[in-house]
C-alpha cells in the first residue's frame, strides 16, 4: 500500500498543468478500487479505519470540500470490475497536498497503520487515481 501511496504522491508532483491551476480552482480525484472477490468486507472495514477517517478530519480542517463514496449496482465483467470509487473535491490543488499531515495527526501508531493499509493493499486487484478536470463543453478540448 506505501507503494502505491507514492505512486499517487509521485504522479500528483509530476503534473505540471496540474500545479499551474489557481488557487481558487475546485480540483478534484477519482479513487476507483478494485478487490479480491470474497475480502470486500475486511477491505471496507480497513478503508474505513483510515482513509475515510483522514477524509473526514480533511473536510473539518477545510482541505476537503466534499467527498463520496460509490459502489456499482449492478455487475460487469471481471476486467471491467470495481467495488468502489470515491470522488474528492478539494478547493485547490495546494489543498489536495495535506494529507499526509493529517494522516501523521489522526493515526501516531505509524508502525499500526502501516500493517493495516499494506494489508488492504494486498486485497487490492487494481487502484486507479485519476485527477478529474472539469471542462467548458463549447470550446475545443487540449
Amino acid at each position: 500500500m506505501r507503494l502505491l501511496a507514492t505512486i499517487f504522491a509521485a504522479g500528483l508532483m509530476t503534473m505540471p498543468a496540474l500545479a499551474a491551476q489557481a488557487a481558487e480552482t475546485p480540483y478534484q480525484v477519482e479513487r476507483v478500487y478494485h478487490i479480491q472477490s470474497g475480502h470486500e468486507g475486511e477491505w471496507w472495514k480497513l478503508f474505513q479505519k483510515y482513509q475515510i477517517a483522514i477524509l473526514d478530519r480533511e473536510k473539518q480542517l477545510g482541505f476537503v470540500t466534499n467527498y463520496i463514496v460509490e459502489k456499482p449496482g449492478l455487475h460487469t465483467s471481471e476486467d471491467a470490475r470495481w467495488n468502489y470509487r470515491i470522488v474528492i473535491t478539494f478547493p485547490s490543488y495546494e489543498a489536495s497536498r495535506h494529507s499526509g499531515e493529517v494522516e501523521r495527526q489522526v493515526f501516531p501508531d505509524r508502525a499500526a497503520m502501516h500493517r493495516d493499509e499494506d494489508r488492504r493493499g494486498e486485497l487490492t486487484v487494481n487502484h486507479w487515481d485519476l485527477p478529474i478536470r472539469q471542462i467548458d463543453p463549447h470550446q475545443v478540448s487540449d
